[in-house]
């Protein structure tokens, strides 16, 4: 009697307990409820999916915003003053490289930075998706610190693997090309002179001051970025943020990171030169150019970076979460 009402029993309550056991096998850890297995599954693609939505904004945005890195770039490396300065600002460069070389002078080095924006924004986006998955609450937010940490996290992660070569190279192109005869035929006739005359340290050059950029670059963005979107959401997850409020909210970090690190890219900048010999190191370089120049020098190309900024930063966070947003839809 007992072992038939023990059949009848539990084939009537197996399917809820397999139906619980599907949802939750583990009842103490409330944030596994709606499914363990999508939850891990969900983890494990959203690295993947942020590195692909990432490369594919790098190209696109870079070819929109190519020509305002290549003048701050040219202010950057321009003289004090005498024979050394060419420039005197910014319409004065754009004008002279024009004349000089036609419009597309002003694209000049855009293959470097196009092989580099591409991995540089996979890296980026990929990071910050991973390190965001681990850092969220069970509710799937971000405090303040932790926002910043996932930013940091991406900015060295990018400036480690894809940055620091990336701008290295393109630095020396751009400078080669203020020379009388510019010696780089091309972007692997470039590289492949560049290791040979300097080795890989050569691609490697700045690597200290690009860490520091990149890191306080990323934490500074993501951090304004992910706050602004909560407070547009108000604390509901689940609603959704327009494109254009994106595009603001990302101009708006844009301006706070140049602001905040300018002189960094600056160092950066003069450091990844191909008269980065004459310096030390960053220190070195710090104190030559506080001495020679004075302390606005740090602050060169503060202007056109930051209208590059702004819209690179926009454009990028825009094109993104539109990518991120599709690949939700048509890879859950």
């Amino acid at each position: 009697m007992d072992s038939a009402w023990k059949r009848q029993h539990f084939a009537k309550e197996s399917p809820a307990i397999l139906a619980y056991n599907t949802k939750n096998p583990f009842p103490n850890r409330p944030w596994l409820r709606g499914g363990a297995v999508a939850a891990a599954a969900g983890g494990t693609s959203i690295g993947l999916k942020g590195i692909i939505a990432g490369g594919i904004t790098g190209g696109i945005e870079i070819c929109i915003t190519y020509p305002t890195e290549y003048v701050k770039t040219q202010l950057q490396l321009d003289g004090k003053t005498g024979s050394a300065k060419q420039y005197d600002g910014i319409w004065d460069c754009v004008k002279k490289t024009v004349k000089t070389r036609g419009f597309f002078g002003l694209y000049r080095g855009l293959s470097v930075l196009l092989y580099g924006s591409i991995p540089k924004s996979a890296v980026r986006f990929g990071a910050f998706e991973s390190v965001k998955k681990k850092l969220v609450d069970a509710d799937g937010n971000l405090n303040a610190q932790r926002r910043l940490l996932a930013g940091l996290c991406a900015g060295v992660s990018e400036a480690i693997l894809a940055v620091t070569p990336m701008e290295t190279i393109k630095v020396k192109f751009i400078n080669d090309q203020r020379s009388a005869n510019p010696r780089y035929k091309g972007f692997f006739h470039g590289v492949g002179m560049i290791v040979k005359e300097h080795g890989i340290k050569g691609v490697y050059q700045g690597v200290v001051p690009t860490i520091l950029k990149q890191g306080s670059n990323q934490a500074i963005r993501f951090f304004i970025m992910e706050t602004l979107k909560d407070w547009y959401r108000g604390g509901d997850n689940t609603k959704s943020v327009p494109k254009v409020a994106v595009g603001v909210f990302g101009a708006v970090a844009g301006a706070a990171s140049v602001f905040g690190n300018t002189p960094i890219d600056v160092v950066k900048t003069r450091m990844q030169g191909l008269e980065a010999s004459k310096y030390k190191g960053s220190l070195d370089c710090v104190i030559q150019v506080w001495k020679k120049e004075g302390p606005l020098a740090f602050y060169k190309g503060t202007i056109p970076r930051l209208s590059r900024v702004c819209l690179d930063v926009a454009i990028t966070f825009m094109i993104y979460d539109s990518f991120m947003d599709l690949f939700n839809k048509m890879w859950p």
